[in-house]
């Protein structure tokens, strides 16, 4: 499997400004045209299947008064919210627990949707102080959200303990040739870092980190094909990620660890909320699900379930693992589910396919989902 880093180092130079509708449907018109839907992807990713599907879920409960973002998870709607549970190794079961505990929270009002998290860090650190930087190389606290669950058209926001921010809009992941538009911006973004102890210190310790976001409705709108904020009971995909370096100190500053370390495959750690099954975060079909409702923070309680959508599209995606499989070897698609170890499927999945393209169908409850060549399930 590639890295996670090599994964998610193709990004564009960015100019500041945003990118209209318009200009997001001509980057994906000329995506499929320049890289293709179909056949070998352009980037050295793997289309892997991971081990399981069991996201996480959550409520996002809605905040009365706006919420203070200063870092500090003092005022009241963020006390009565709940954690989330604490973020394991990426692949899950399947890596070593972290070293150090993280935990995240959401809450929502009419103008932002909320993230904050606590990072247990005993040497806190960072070097990267201009924005668009690649700031996992720091180590960093990750924001990945998909509205419409399609998995295209997704960002992501990466934060170091400086504050210093990273975003991006993702057309399609990139083991489906991207793009990732480095030039995107979350206008009107607010985030802030608040440090338990010091930063950049090797000789004390530090207890860590916390960090707290205001994303804006009006920006997430554009990738939830839908006006926001959500209707109450609305699911997001969601997931978090932090990426952790061991560090050597040198002439009294902190520095990478570029070696990994025994029986592991890449130097740094990633921990994730809703774990991924394999080293990469770009499989939105793996991110927790976040239901978002009408109670106020701390003022009862609701519970998630995963729809039989859900489940169903899980099912069509396990199809695009395979089919991608068959390409590599074939250089075409097959319109057979047995031929792809699935004909023995509970699931009346129809499939159609030619050299290059193929569709595979889902009737749930009265409606058709699909899913793709190119990985966009709806």
């Amino acid at each position: 499997m590639p890295s996670l880093r090599r994964l998610r180092s193709r990004q564009l130079n960015p100019d500041r400004r945003t990118w209209p509708s318009c200009l997001l449907w001509l980057v994906t018109v000329l995506g499929l045209a320049c890289n293709g839907s179909t056949g070998t992807p352009s980037t050295d990713a793997e289309f892997a299947a991971p081990t399981e599907w069991d996201p996480e879920t959550y409520v996002a409960y809605r905040t009365e008064t706006p919420l203070v973002i200063d870092g500090k998870l003092d005022e009241s709607a963020w006390s009565s919210a709940e954690w989330t549970k604490p973020f394991v190794d990426i692949e899950g079961s399947q890596g070593p627990p972290p070293r150090f505990n993280t935990q995240a929270k959401m809450l929502w009002d009419d103008v932002y949707f909320y993230v904050a998290a606590e990072m247990e860090e005993p040497h806190v650190w960072a070097k990267l102080t201009e924005r668009d930087a690649v700031i996992y190389h720091d180590n960093d606290f990750e924001v990945f959200i998909d509205p419409d669950g399609d998995t295209h058209e997704y960002y992501e926001l990466e934060i170091n303990a400086f504050g210093t921010e990273w975003d991006l809009f993702l057309v399609r992941p990139y083991r489906d040739g991207g793009p990732a538009i480095n030039a995107w911006d979350i206008q009107g973004l607010r985030t802030a870092v608040s440090i338990d102890g010091t930063i950049n210190r090797p000789d004390d310790r530090d207890r860590g980190w916390s960090v707290e976001i205001a994303m804006p409705w009006a920006v997430l709108e554009e990738a939830a094909n839908k006006p926001t904020p959500p209707e109450v009971g609305d699911q997001w995909r969601v997931n978090f990620s932090r990426v952790q370096w061991r560090t050597q100190v040198e002439n009294g500053e902190y520095v990478r660890d570029l070696d990994s370390p025994p029986g592991r495959t890449r130097p740094e750690d990633n921990w994730v909320w809703s774990p991924q099954g394999l080293i990469n975060m770009h499989y939105p079909e793996m991110w927790g699900i976040v239901q978002f409702s009408a109670l106020l923070s701390g003022l009862g309680s609701d519970s998630v379930t995963v729809s039989i959508d859900d489940r169903a599209k899980w099912e069509l995606r396990r199809v695009y693992y395979r089919q991608r499989a068959w390409f590599d070897t074939h250089q075409s698609f097959t319109d057979k589910l047995s031929e792809l170890g699935l004909g023995d499927s509970p699931w009346p999945i129809a499939l159609e396919a030619t050299r290059n393209l193929f569709e595979a169908t889902l009737e749930v409850n009265g409606r058709t989902l699909r899913i793709r060549q190119d990985g966009r399930v709806w």
